[in-house]
């Protein structure tokens, strides 16, 4: 008698064909990552730039120093990221760093956060504030604020509305902050305490724990943008391809046209390029026409280095917020301490790099915005006299800021869902458009999280969930491949 053929093997995936991810962002390498460790092996990632990092990168200008894409530090709230991170680089390869935030306002340093701080304003300015506050809290507030303005009018009062919140958050997001929605807001405000605030306030205590990164580590050396170098080459070489980016893309036919002329067919898209820039490429008249309602800030990252070391008042501190008009710039960061590695002699010079946000509502020279940025950094403090500067390094980022506003929602859940029955998978800071879900590590874990659910079904918390998201959560169902 015959012996019966043995079964055929069954695949532990729910995707069959190619899978093709564009960008080698934290997202798009977080999705390589997870098709590595998960042993799939039909998958392609380009990236137009000829290194890895998207907005996460790290430049080494002429003169020796390093400079980010904007304030970026290491902190996790997962931790499959996290063990990414401690295998990476080991314990040498990090600086453990206590998180000092302060803000600048009417000659004061105060520390971050504002509200919880008060102590250090002066008299007048901390009774308006407390004033504010208190009838605040006394009032019946909406269950759902008409905008973030009225959110922090309602919340803190006029007297902290006036002076921080609303200069600040123009100064930030380059849009007036009744356009922006308040759903976002999650862990990103810390909302106050009034009793907490107070007693603060009668004893003159700083209070300065609150927030998810009150520790933080950054790369020794390289930059943020190590971090993504190192992941990409633990990962296939032959199916990363950079200096190679999409021009067009075919829903219809699912393929993927790039800009050396080749075309790849996929049977699964992850992009993470923005959601803008993405419906214009497949030309779906339906998809641009909602993702023309996204609305964006363009930022300029200006670092300057100075001669010598930081003045004592600086010496600890990270990154700075600054309200007011007489500096162009809403944050500094002290970007020398992160690592002295960052710049070329760490015995001559210290670095800040400094952001400028833009939009036709706040518009920017940009012909001027270092010598601006120069004499903002006298003006605020910083530094005591502009020859003290040896060099300015400038980058324009044409995609600063999502901009949660009230109509972001009504495109996303067309979008995205309208794409993902094409088998594209569009996520990331710009890619899902959601601010609220755009550091590092929540843009690591959207790329994870995709390939998650593309082969095995499991759930999409980071994108979809981002209040779930936005608490600590050590073990999941995505720590599988831990």
């Amino acid at each position: 008698m015959a012996s019966k053929p043995a079964p055929a093997k069954r695949s532990p995936y729910r995707a069959a064909g190619p899978i093709v991810v564009l960008g080698a962002g934290p997202t798009g390498l977080g999705a390589a990552y997870h098709l590595d460790r998960a042993a799939y092996d039909d998958w392609l990632l380009f990236e137009r730039e000829s290194e890895v990092g998207g907005l996460a990168k790290s430049i080494r200008d002429e003169e020796g120093f390093t400079w980010d894409i904007g304030g970026h530090v290491a902190f996790s709230h997962y931790g499959v990221y996290s063990r990414l991170l401690d295998e990476l680089f080991g314990a040498d390869g990090w600086i453990e760093h206590q998180r000092e935030s302060w803000i600048r306002l009417l000659g004061n340093w105060v520390p971050y956060p504002f509200q919880n701080n008060l102590q250090r304003l002066p008299t007048d300015v901390a009774a308006k504030c407390l004033e504010g506050l208190i009838g605040a809290a006394t009032e019946r507030r909406p269950r759902r604020f008409a905008n973030f303005e009225e959110f922090i009018l309602q919340t803190f009062g006029q007297g902290i509305a006036d002076a921080f919140m609303l200069p600040y958050n123009f100064k930030v997001w380059a849009h007036p902050p009744a356009m922006l929605d308040a759903g976002w807001i999650g862990e990103r405000v810390a909302v106050p305490d009034p009793v907490r605030v107070a007693r603060n306030l009668a004893l003159g205590q700083d209070d300065v724990s609150w927030g998810p990164n009150s520790t933080f580590r950054f790369p020794r050396r390289g930059g943020t943008g190590a971090i993504w170098r190192a992941l990409a080459q633990r990962l296939p070489r032959q199916r990363i391809v950079t200096g190679c980016g999409a021009v067009a893309i075919d829903v219809d036919a699912r393929t993927v046209r790039l800009d050396n002329g080749e075309t790849h067919a996929y049977e699964t898209l992850i992009t993470t390029m923005p959601l803008d820039e993405l419906a214009r490429m497949t030309g779906r008249s339906d998809w641009s026409d909602a993702a023309s309602r996204l609305i964006r800030s363009t930022v300029y990252i200006i670092g300057v280095g100075i001669e010598g070391e930081a003045p004592p008042h600086l010496q600890s501190k990270c990154w700075m917020y600054f309200p007011e008009s007489n500096c162009p710039f809403y944050r500094v960061t002290h970007f020398s301490l992160y690592s002295p590695n960052n710049v070329d002699d760490i015995r001559r010079h210290w670095s800040l790099m400094c952001e400028v946000s833009q939009s036709e509502h706040k518009p920017v020279d940009a012909d001027r915005v270092a010598e601006d940025t120069v004499r903002g950094l006298v003006a605020a403090g910083l530094i005591d006299r502009p020859d003290r500067v040896t060099h300015t390094w400038v980058i324009r980022v044409e995609h600063g800021y999502p901009i949660p506003t009230p109509d972001r929602d009504r495109s996303l859940h067309f979008l995205l869902p309208a794409m993902e029955q094409h088998g594209i998978y569009s996520r990331g800071r710009f890619g899902a458009w959601k601010y609220e879900v755009s550091n590092m590590d929540h843009s690591f874990m959207q790329g994870f999280e995709a390939v998650g659910r593309i082969l095995f079904g499991s759930p999409e918390l980071t994108v979809w969930d981002p209040d779930f998201s936005n608490t600590r959560h050590p073990v999941l169902g995505w720590d599988r491949y831990g």
